[in-house]
């Protein structure tokens, strides 16, 4: 008979925070296979590895609820994220997911930013939750499909409504889609292949949401001068299909808006008594994506991340490179087409209030295929762990992990994951609460952040003595195996 005292992994005299927000207490952890098996006192047990974590904080492993990572998880050993203490990711945002989709010429922006042509090459969803299969990242992912993806794979001009065929055939492929295990529909209005979609639209393909026990996200119309129209159409298509929204990067962006999150989140607050409603934001006052010509207006400084006919200019701002090159801004940005870039243009003020209130997950919305990525890719997580919480004091550092692990487990329906508890996934990061701290810049962004010692997805390390191990012990996180529990 084996021994009941026995287990893979031992944590010994660490301090617990069990991601609900509750005070940290000091005791010993143990892992059997993939779960949690007993958290308390069991200084007399024995396993197979033993890890003497006194003096380190242990949580469960962070939920990064925004990013673009559709490809990364196929090729990499995600180590801008599980060197963060990341071990579950949401891909498939603002609109864009690799599947359903194969392409004949170069994805439009902001596809690209996840892939060349030759990546979409899913033509249904469940090709894409195979391939994850066949290849298991080294992180979790729960996955949905973009509507910008879908008008792509049935249109043939974006720049108008779609017709009733195409609504249908956008219906079949994300009724697919749902059916292989996508947890909701995304979608990313303020981008071209999206912004002649009406609202009517988007509501006959949120329809499909709940039948399926599924989600809505969106990166919203707009995050500037019409913010509170498009919170009103957010919410109208939460309310029509009578489904969660999730707004995504939750912002006001442009000089002319600073100060403007005192509005929103009021308005956010309201609506949240009325409907089910969830946010997410990035620990910065700059954002990234698709370099715009519409938006350099907004943002008084703007640096290039990647560019296909000027790659020497990663990483350079977009003034600097018009005085070299004699012309103006706007011209410069239309040489560099199609690139990236990162903007400048937000309140630091804004981000530390809407970091601040008590229902806003953390995402990073990272770009993993950007030359010179906004430092959010590798940093978020403990940037808000050494800066926001111990430095800045905006809140504890048990709220902190809770809106990092329980609640987006919570929000997305990521059951038996986000908590230390008895029979949960096997989910931990270990790390010092004294020196966790970002160490990536917009100068120089991919480093991996001090203070996290170890990380275990599902019982497998990770991510050890700085390092990937080169562990790929991630799952396709399906719907079906997952319950939406959005209060």
């Amino acid at each position: 008979m084996s021994d009941p005292n026995s287990c893979d992994l031992l944590i010994q005299r660490a301090t617990v925070f069990d991601g609900t927000g509750a005070p940290p207490v000091v005791g010993d952890l143990a892992v059997s296979g993939d779960k949690i098996l007993v958290i308390g006192d069991l200084r007399n047990w024995s396993a197979r590895e033993t890890v003497d974590a006194h003096g380190l904080a242990l949580a469960p492993g962070f939920i990064d609820v925004h990013t673009h990572d559709d490809r990364a998880l196929l090729i990499g050993d995600m180590a801008n994220k599980t060197s963060q203490g990341v071990t579950s990711v949401v891909v498939g945002n603002c609109g864009i997911s690799l599947a359903p989709l194969t392409l004949r010429s170069a994805p439009p922006p902001p596809l690209d930013l996840i892939g060349a042509q030759a990546d979409y090459r899913y033509a249904s969803f469940a090709d894409y939750m195979a391939a994850l299969d066949r290849q298991p990242p080294a992180v979790n992912a729960a996955c949905l499909v973009g509507h910008s993806t879908l008008r792509v794979g049935v249109m043939d001009r974006l720049d108008r409504p779609a017709t009733g065929d195409e609504i249908a055939a956008m219906r079949a492929r994300l009724q697919e889609a749902l059916d292989a295990g996508a947890i909701g529909l995304s979608t990313g209005l303020d981008y071209a292949p999206a912004e002649a979609a009406p609202t009517e639209e988007v509501q006959a393909l949120a329809e499909l949401l709940k039948p399926a026990g599924a989600i809505h996200t969106t990166h919203m119309r707009s995050e500037g001068e019409h913010v509170i129209e498009a919170m009103d159409e957010a919410f109208a298509i939460g309310r029509s299909a009578d489904v969660p929204v999730v707004i995504s990067h939750f912002k006001v962006h442009g000089k002319a808006n600073f100060g403007r999150s005192v509005e929103t989140l009021a308005k956010f607050e309201a609506q949240r008594l009325r409907q089910p409603l969830a946010l997410d934001a990035y620990p910065y006052s700059a954002s990234s994506t698709v370099l715009k010509s519409q938006e350099l207006g907004e943002a008084p400084k703007v640096m290039v991340t990647w560019s296909v006919p000027h790659p020497e200019a990663t990483g350079r701002m977009l003034d600097e490179l018009a005085a070299e090159w004699g012309c103006a801004i706007e011209d410069a940005a239309k040489r560099l087409q199609p690139a990236g870039a990162v903007y400048f243009a937000m309140d630091e003020a804004d981000v530390r209030r809407i970091l601040s209130y008590p229902h806003t997950m953390i995402g990073s919305d990272g770009l993993p295929h950007d030359a010179h990525p906004h430092p959010r890719l590798w940093g978020s997580f403990p940037r808000v762990l050494g800066h926001y919480a111990r430095e800045v004091g905006l809140f504890p550092m048990e709220e902190a992990i809770r809106r990092m692990t329980s609640l987006p487990a919570e929000r997305f329906g990521l059951t038996g994951r986000g908590r230390l508890k008895q029979n949960y996934a096997a989910d931990l990061v270990l790390f010092d609460p004294s020196t966790v701290k970002d160490r990536a810049t917009f100068e120089d962004p991919k480093q991996a952040s001090q203070g996290i010692v170890a990380v275990w997805v599902n019982g497998k390390s990770v991510w050890r003595d700085g390092a990937s191990t080169g562990a790929r012990p991630g799952r396709a996180l399906r719907r079906q195996q997952m319950q939406i529990a959005l209060s």
